[in-house]
């Protein structure tokens, strides 16, 4: 969601993080801005829409300064207008902020009782009122900010600067936070360390409740008490500096998806490396000897999660809970200590998710993680991390992400059961070959994308492992199409769907070797009841081609369970081909954010 970036140094700042900022245009935001010191006083310049739109004003402005912070918005309270953008503040003291303030109410309405006058419907706005409401009358700034800090409610991260000192100060509970430093003293701070390789070589990362001072080229910490502290967490800057290109295609999503067939071979490949293979025995030895599995995670990631749950019950003969992680620690759930928790996430920083994994801990659980984004604070909080090395992923739709989530727990699931033998490898390499056939063939997509684009709703029916694959079709459809779309087990869909079937509807029917005469049989009450059949499946499954109004078909007997990461390429791809025709923002789709850090 919220972006944030900060800057204190010898250059001019203004490049730099304009530079962060654009790196987390993925996370999503509906409008930008920054505050920067100029002649001793401060001075803000935002805009709603794009990072463009502040350019133009930083660019008509000729801006120069080495202290600066930028700011790009996900409205949470408020409407998207430029008063509601960040950062809040006057010419004397500022901020940004990620996170909600969940009591902010109740502060606000002391605040304007003491005569505070507020310039945004923010929440964020109540934070600065509380400081300057100290500060105005000549406090001292950090002792200020960790008073106030302690009146807040929820989770929020703050970077805030003044025109009175040489510092910046940053200050967190549980939304993320980076600090950074370089060799040639230039300091920084975000939301997320991407935005700040390149320009740093050292990467910090504090707990909550700590108070970062950027200054005299160095970062200090301090507890809510005022001391001293190294309640941090440090990593060399391993990242690549340069913001990732579309290369040649002509979205993000679109060039995500066809890294999908590589990415796959890397991955095994670090599977079979010493370093992982630790991991996986460390965790592997902890699932045996658990009664329950509990894997929370949200949105695709859940889907993922119910894919490993397949997994590691068919293989391992272990009982595996999946849930929601926005359900998950509001139902009292039932766990025991001493078994195992996973948690799935992309970015790491999913603030249920990381909720769910904080009340596992508590529980005396062995917490582990499926995770893209190393130093993040769910790869921090756990015990031990599956990486999936599936580099920045940028479109909003998560595609590669999702592939290497599932076929990092399958390789987990059959480590368990004896090892990653060659039959197992042999069908991950023929799962990156398929998946690069589909890629050649994406025309046929197209096609199928022209022919249905004008209906009225899509309907994703699966069966076993292709269950999981309906509902992560259906969402990725919704996702970036903003079209009726909806996930089924198919022998579900005499239980209250069929009611919807018509000749606007389209069944998008995925079938494997599994439970093929099933999968016919609910392939066959859609089409007596005039509904558009189009089926995903095994190339040799001529009762269902001759079924279906339209087929893709592909060969799978190489791939044993991992035919639904090769059908759900296919459905990538018709979901992308729908929005595409509908002239849709691919990589950005409206209301979502990439990173989700506040509930």
């Amino acid at each position: 969601m919220c972006g944030i970036v900060g800057y204190l140094g010898k250059e001019n700042g203004v490049s730099i993080v304009l530079d962060g900022l654009r790196r987390l245009e993925y996370r999503g935001y509906d409008s930008a801005g920054i505050c920067f010191e100029e002649k001793k006083s401060l001075r803000t310049l935002k805009k709603e829409g794009q990072i463009s739109n502040l350019e133009k004003l930083v660019n008509e402005s000729s801006v120069v300064t080495k202290k600066i912070i930028g700011h790009t918005r996900w409205a949470t309270h408020g409407k998207v207008t430029s008063d509601n953008a960040h950062p809040h503040g006057n010419d004397k003291l500022s901020l940004v902020h990620n996170g909600i303030i969940e009591n902010s109410i109740e502060l606000k309405e002391t605040l304007l009782k003491e005569g505070a006058d507020f310039k945004s419907e923010t929440d964020s706005e109540v934070f600065f009122q509380l400081i300057w409401s100290r500060y105005k009358n000549g406090g001292d700034l950090k002792t200020i900010l960790r008073e106030t800090f302690k009146m807040l409610k929820g989770n929020s991260s703050f970077v805030i600067i003044d025109n009175d000192t040489d510092s910046m100060y940053g200050i967190k509970s549980v939304a993320p936070l980076v600090c950074g430093k370089s060799r040639n003293g230039n300091l920084m701070l975000s939301s997320d360390p991407y935005a700040l390789f390149g320009y740093v070589d050292e990467i910090y990362f504090p707990g909550d409740g700590v108070l970062c001072e950027l200054s005299n080229k160095d970062i200090d910490f301090y507890d809510l008490e005022g001391n001293k502290t190294s309640n941090f967490f440090t990593q060399k800057a391993k990242g690549s500096s340069e913001v990732s290109t579309k290369g040649g295609f002509d979205h993000f999503m679109m060039k995500e998806i066809h890294e999908q067939p590589d990415l796959i071979n890397n991955l095994l490949d670090k599977f079979h490396t010493s370093q992982v293979i630790s991991k996986l025995e460390t965790i592997g030895e902890k699932i045996k000897k658990a009664s329950n599995v509990h894997i929370s995670a949200c949105g695709t990631a859940f889907y993922a999660g119910l894919m490993l749950k397949y997994y590691i019950e068919r293989n391992n003969n272990i009982a595996v809970n999946v849930e929601l992680a926005s359900e998950f620690r509001y139902r009292n759930p039932v766990i025991c200590k001493g078994d195992v928790a996973i948690s799935i996430s992309q970015s790491g920083e999913t603030i249920d998710t990381l909720a769910s994994l904080q009340l596992c801990k508590e529980k005396g659980l062995h917490c582990y993680s499926i995770i893209n984004t190393e130093g993040s604070t769910i790869f921090r909080e756990c015990e031990e991390n599956l990486l999936i090395y599936a580099g920045k992923e940028i479109g909003v739709a998560s595609t590669k992400a999702f592939t290497l989530q599932v076929l990092s727990g399958y390789l987990l699931s059959h480590h368990i059961n004896g090892g990653i033998t060659d039959t197992i490898s042999k069908n991950v390499r023929a799962l990156s070959k398929t998946i690069q056939d589909i890629l050649d063939r994406k025309e046929e997509l197209k096609d199928a994308a022209r022919e249905y684009v004008s209906h009225r709703g899509y309907i994703f029916t699966g069966r076993g492992l292709l269950f999981p694959i309906a509902l992560e079709g259906a969402l990725k459809l919704k996702e970036i199409a903003y079209v009726h779309a909806e996930g089924y087990a198919a022998g579900e869909l005499k239980h209250g769907p069929i009611a919807l079937i018509d000749s606007g509807m389209v069944n998008v029917v995925f079938s494997s070797n599994e439970l093929q005469e099933k999968t016919l049989s609910n392939a066959e009450e859609v089409k007596a009841r005039n509904g558009v059949l189009l089926g995903v499946g095994d190339i040799s499954d001529r009762d269902l081609l001759a079924t279906c109004d339209k087929y893709f078909g592909f060969d799978m007997k190489e791939l044993g369970d991992l035919s639904g990461l090769a059908i759900n390429v296919v459905s990538q791809l018709f979901s992308y081909y729908i929005a595409q025709l509908k002239g849709h923002d691919i990589d950005k789709p409206r209301n979502l954010a990439k990173s989700v850090t506040v509930e």
